[in-house]
Formats: structure tokens, sequence, C-alpha cells
């Protein structure tokens, strides 16, 4: 929390999401080192009143496990299938399926109604205890909640964009507005950090959309949560080059799962943005790499940052590789921290 808040701290971080880890002698061990686990919750509610949602799960003919909802609203029923696969999914079948269904989706986009949950939230933290950073979570931007989640594929957004362009940009003020009644909760919470959407694809969505559709979103939430001292942050994992420059101009206080190993090396990333914390990924990749080059890796990112970094983990790692990589990145911070590196050495240093 120290280096999210800009302070500094004597070592560099090192986080994971709670899920990628097992229960071992070499999970106990690297907490007692230091890692910190990351909790992901939302101090509000949502549901919709008007809408139902309904879950069946079954097998293909295939023998695979599929979830499919059905959406009930006044204007019709839509449906979504997805495949759970472990820490993620894949979705195979996605609510909208041609224009006739903007009215539903709009209705159960406007149907939704928000409240705070700070009793849950604040015992969440408490349960957790230090071991654990809890994180606040907004929904995604209004545009990338088409393109990111259940409601649209790539393919249709992509051409719905260009030839339904008024119906999707009247769902993403519908989003938009949800989203607005949202900042004040967070901003009132009990958690200290908040996550606004990400996942963004600057190939796909290109400059333009970016700055029209995504910077002023977040800058209006920033502004809500900055008020009550709250940092708000994005998840960036694409290849961030098109955007760098219009990311700087945003008000979020870090940049979250920045892959170095599709993006620009962290010496750019920092140099772009030097009043944002870089809360990486450790580059997927690079997983596959030796556990000395792990290593050796973990260090090279820690001085090229030169300060204002957080490593973690926010990807999948190979099930045998884990144990060994978590450790030989710890490793690597501990010896920049001793002194292994520029960075190192100014600490010791200091």
């Amino acid at each position: 929390m120290a280096v999210l808040r800009g302070e500094g701290a004597d070592t560099t971080p090192f986080t994971t999401y709670d899920e990628m880890v097992s229960m071992c002698a070499v999970e106990r061990a690297l907490r007692n080192r230091g890692l910190c686990l990351v909790g992901r919750i939302r101090s509000y509610t949502s549901h919709t009143p008007n809408v139902t949602y309904d879950q069946v799960h079954y097998k293909d003919e295939g023998g695979r496990g599929l979830e499919r909802e059905v959406l009930s609203t006044p204007h019709g029923e839509l449906s979504t299938v997805w495949q759970p696969a472990g820490f993620t999914s894949w979705r195979h079948e996605y609510y909208f399926k041609s224009p006739d269904d903007y009215k539903a989706l709009l209705f159960a986009i406007e149907d939704t109604v928000v409240g705070p949950d700070y009793e849950t939230a604040a015992r969440t933290v408490a349960e957790l205890g230090d071991d654990y950073v809890v994180r606040d979570n907004l929904p995604l931007e209004p545009l990338q909640n088409l393109i990111s989640s259940s409601y649209m594929s790539m393919e249709d957004f992509c051409i719905q964009w260009m030839e339904n362009r008024d119906e999707v940009l009247r769902l993403c003020e519908a989003f938009a507005e949800v989203a607005r009644r949202i900042y004040p909760i967070a901003a009132n919470g009990p958690l200290e950090f908040c996550n606004y959407g990400g996942n963004v694809v600057p190939q796909v969505i290109g400059r333009e959309v970016f700055r029209e559709h995504y910077v002023p979103h977040y800058n209006e939430a920033a502004e809500a949560l900055h008020k009550t001292g709250k940092l708000i942050g994005t998840h960036l994992d694409a290849d961030n080059r098109l955007i760098m420059d219009l990311v700087a101009k945003t008000d979020l206080d870090y940049i979250e799962a920045y892959d170095a190993g599709v993006s620009p090396p962290v010496r750019e990333a920092r140099a772009a943005w030097p009043d944002k914390v870089l809360w990486l990924n450790y580059p997927s990749a690079w997983h596959l790499w030796p556990v000395r080059e792990v290593r050796e890796g973990t260090m090279r990112l820690i001085e090229e940052a030169d300060g204002g970094l957080i490593i973690w983990i926010t990807e999948d790692v190979p099930a045998d590789r884990w144990r060994g990589n978590f450790t030989a990145i710890m490793d690597g911070i501990d010896e920049m921290a001793m002194g292994g590196g520029r960075r190192g050495a100014r600490a010791v240093q200091e």
C-alpha cells in the first residue's frame, strides 16, 4: 500500500491473486517472506428487480461442462453460454445475436439498482488480515462492457460499431449511468483502492475511441474516489503502444497487469507514466524460462523501473512451475533489495 500511495518502500512488493497459489509449504514460506495475496470484492451490490437471470448447467455432446444463462426482460429473452476453465472461462455464445436484441439489453442495463455493502467489505478485510490487500472493483468501462463481457463478441461489436453506432452508444450511456451511481459508493466505502475495468485491446478500438470513450470515464471516476483519498487504476494487459501517451493524461493512480513481454519495456512505461505506479504482471511467457532466468528477469524489471513498481501474477502459471518461479521472483526481489543492482544498491545505501 505504501508503494501504491507513491510513498516508496525498501523492497519491491510481490503480489498474486489468491487463487494462483495452493496451500503448501512453498506458499507458506513465500507469504512469510512477504508475498501478498490480492482479494477482489465489491463494496456494493447490484440487482435488476424487473429482469430475471436463470442458469442451467449441462454437458454438450462432447461431454464438456457448460453453463447457460437466460436473461428475461419485457422485451424478450437473451441467452449466453460459457465453459468454465479453472481461473477463466470460454464464452461460446453471447447475449447479443442481432440488432433485434438492443431493446432487451438496454432494458436490462437501465433496470440495474445498486447500493452499498460496506459491512460485508469491512468484514472481509478483517477476516483476511495482513496477508492480503483487498481491492474494490468498479464495472468495466461503458464501452468495454460490450467488448469484454457476455454482451457481444468482438466480431459483433466491430460490426455494430460501424453499422449501428447510435444503438451501441445508447447502451454505453446506460452503462455509464450505472457506473456513476457506483462511484460515490466506492469512494465512501472501507476499501482503499479500486480497479476500473481494463482488458482494453488498443489495436481493436484505436486511439480516438480510447481518447473519447475511455479517458473521460477514468477521470470522472478518479475525481470521485480521490475526494475521499481512494486510489484507482485499470487493468491494461495488452500491447499498449498506441495509447501510452493517452493513458498518461488520465488521473489513474496505477496501471495494473502491464505486461512488458507484449507492451513497451518497463523503462519506457516508467518514462511515459512517471506519476503512476506500475503494478505489472510478471510477463506470462517468462514463466517458461529456467528459474535462474526468472530470477534475473525479475531483477531487470526492478532495475528498469527504478521505483514505483509492484510485481504480481495476474495470468495462469503452469501448475508444475509456480512454486519454482514464485520462489525465483522472490529471490530476485530480495537480491535487489540487498544491493543486487542499481536500485538495490541505492536502497541499501539509504
